[in-house]
């Protein structure tokens, strides 16, 4: 990092009030914050006449030092004069989240860790079918039986991956965990369930004979009661013999909870749960099918579609299969990306023709995001069309009972994951439910795009004071156009970081506004960065203060250093649920090398949509 900022760092850890005066530290992608033990005793005036310092705010309970681009390395100067490093951290804005929320997040979190491995088994399975299938291998074979057994392995001894992600997930020794897991799928005990014959502890406690290799909830349900008891022991057990004896007596008490009472409840769990998959898919499935299918671009528009991922992870744990999640989503997936491709396709505007065309390969490929932002939400038939293509898929295949073996990317290549069971009917199913979709997509986006696509108008030529413009930035945020001076940040507003202009916005998408390189993209992915090729430096800022929720109902679609296109998905994020927790939701863009400039002038409008002219810039 550079040592040019060095003195700066110095002077400003002095200006607050020195060491002592530092509860935290973090920056954001502008200035650095600093949350002060007293407030009084830093002396701002000081600080502003700092060469390098652009303003001083006190804001939300922040000191706030606004240094501009180059607050990153200002930030890893700062650091090194604050003796006591733990206490400078990211901020994070703890908020109180639904207990649904809680529940996704936590299953979520413990089955995604296990996605490669049953995308990996899944696989196997399908390449042993593709053998039967072509006559390549005998079942009766020992190859068709060390195969399987590869096969089966993730699934046999899935107890022992859940425990080890659910002991994660809840912050407990993960080996400790797996080995509780090793005694429920033990050999010994699978030998004792296949003998039928009582068992008891002592003579007195009984055992209730489940089987659970193969199982997941049982093993998730023995860690959620594992983790406190060993937090127990660690708390009550001396240092001294803590590692010998916690483990110890950890395993003896879970190994019987687990046999007796807790495993034998999550065996009844999962065999309603079993029971209720097998209802929908036999009684139903064309229902659920076709209107999750039709849903859900809208879920992933909202970012709701997390919580239902770990539903087919579920079902193929406990039935080998999914039929439920996965053929709804490969079918949402490819019509959205048909629907983009198409639309890119009809339009004359190259801009939106380039975003279209990459956008619709890469949902064709099962990443929906840049078609669903960039074309197909903003401008609404697609969105529509895809919709309607979906279900119709979707539809076809819940009639068909259409299922698949393997877990992965939800795109195209996902056909192969349809191989498997006894037969080729899954494989065949599911590639006539994507041609349906496909079919009626790209249809009913053709459709509407003849009666809803308005004509293309010709790049605006804008001149200023009879001289031609070096640059014209185009707007990356649908909205309503603010002027900076009335933006309520008195950095942006005052002009300190450079001249611009500001959005209200009216959807949550940011696309880059002109061809150029991403100079800087914050791990929070408020903000971002660009340079154009001829060098003008753009800041765009989305939300203020937004910093603090770390990153939270935030997406970054791509990284520092990336060369990117007019037009090109930078940044997706919640408006609505910014809105909920009271962030002020303008977003400032200002060129930050704006005295390198003879002009920089704004459009005069009230309201802008994606690729509007913007800012004009003149050398």
């Amino acid at each position: 990092m550079s040592k040019k900022y060095n003195a700066l760092a110095q002077e400003i850890v002095k200006l607050v009030g020195g060491n002592e005066n530092i509860d935290s530290l973090h920056h954001c992608q502008t200035r650095l914050r600093f949350r002060l033990v007293n407030d009084s005793k830093a002396n701002k005036e000081a600080i502003e006449k700092l060469e390098g310092v652009s303003k001083v705010l006190l804001n939300g309970g922040m000191f706030q030092i606004v240094i501009g681009m180059h607050v990153a390395e200002v930030y890893e100067e700062v650091i090194k004069y604050i003796d006591n490093n733990d206490t400078v951290n990211t901020v994070t804005t703890v908020n109180k989240r639904k207990v649904l929320d809680i529940v996704a997040d936590f299953i979520s979190g413990i089955f995604s860790p296990i996605v490669p491995a049953l995308a990996g088994a899944g696989m196997i399975k399908a390449l042993l079918a593709l053998l039967i299938a072509f006559n390549l291998v005998d079942k009766a074979s020992q190859t068709y039986i060390i195969i399987n057994m590869i096969g089966d392995a993730t699934f046999a001894f899935m107890p022992m991956l859940l425990a080890y992600t659910t002991a994660q997930k809840l912050k407990c020794n993960p080996i400790l965990a797996v080995v509780t897991a090793g005694v429920m799928c033990h050999a010994t005990w699978s030998g004792l369930v296949a003998a039928k014959e009582a068992v008891t502890i002592f003579g007195l406690i009984p055992l209730y004979l489940v089987k659970y290799t193969g199982s997941c909830i049982p093993i998730v349900l023995v860690i959620l009661v594992q983790a406190p008891v060993e937090k127990f022991l660690n708390k009550i057990i001396p240092n001294s013999i803590r590692l010998v004896f916690a483990p110890m007596i950890l395993f003896l008490v879970m190994s019987m909870l687990a046999l007796s009472i807790i495993g034998p409840l999550g065996d009844y769990v999962g065999t309603v749960f079993t029971f209720i998959f097998t209802w929908l898919s036999e009684n139903v499935g064309w229902l659920e099918a076709m209107l999750l299918a039709g849903v859900y671009p809208l879920l992933v528009i909202f970012g709701l579609h997390h919580g239902l991922a770990p539903l087919g992870t579920m079902q193929m744990a406990q039935m080998g299969y999914d039929a439920i999640f996965g053929p709804a989503v490969v079918c949402a997936n490819v019509a959205q990306g048909t629907a983009a491709l198409v639309a890119g396709i009809l339009s004359k505007d190259n801009s939106v023709r380039q975003i279209g065309t990459s956008a619709g390969v890469t949902g064709l490929m099962g990443v929906t995001e840049p078609a669903l932002y960039g074309i197909n939400v903003p401008k609404k038939y697609p969105l529509i069309a895809g919709l309607i293509g979906s279900a119709c898929g979707g539809l076809y295949a819940g009639l068909t009972h259409t299922h698949r073996f393997a877990t992965g990317s939800s795109g195209l290549p996902a056909v192969v994951m349809y191989i498997g069971g006894d037969s080729m009917g899954n494989f065949y199913n599911i590639l006539i439910a994507l041609i349906i979709t496909i079919v009626v997509a790209a249809i009913c986006t053709f459709v509407l795009a003849k009666k809803y696509e308005k004509k293309s108008h010709s790049p605006i030529d804008v001149t200023v004071n009879d001289s031609r413009v070096n640059k014209q930035i185009v707007t990356p945020a649908v909205g309503n156009i603010i002027p900076l001076n009335e933006v309520k940040d008195e950095a942006f507003s005052s002009g300190a970081l450079g001249k611009g202009i500001a959005i209200e916005p009216l959807e949550g998408t940011v696309v880059a506004p002109f061809d150029g390189k991403v100079v800087s993209l914050f791990p929070t992915k408020h903000a971002i960065g660009i340079i154009s090729e001829e060098g003008v430096e753009v800041l765009i800022h989305v939300g203020l203060n937004t910093v603090e929720l770390n990153g939270k109902y935030f997406e970054a679609h791509v990284k520092q250093g990336d060369e990117v296109k007019a037009g090109q998905i930078l940044i997706t994020f919640d408006l609505e649920q910014l809105k909920k927790e009271n962030f002020c939701t303008q977003i400032p863009i200002v060129i930050t090398n704006s005295n390198d400039y003879h002009l920089v002038k704004a459009i005069n409008s009230k309201s802008v949509s994606l690729n509007d002219p913007l800012l004009f810039v003149e050398a």
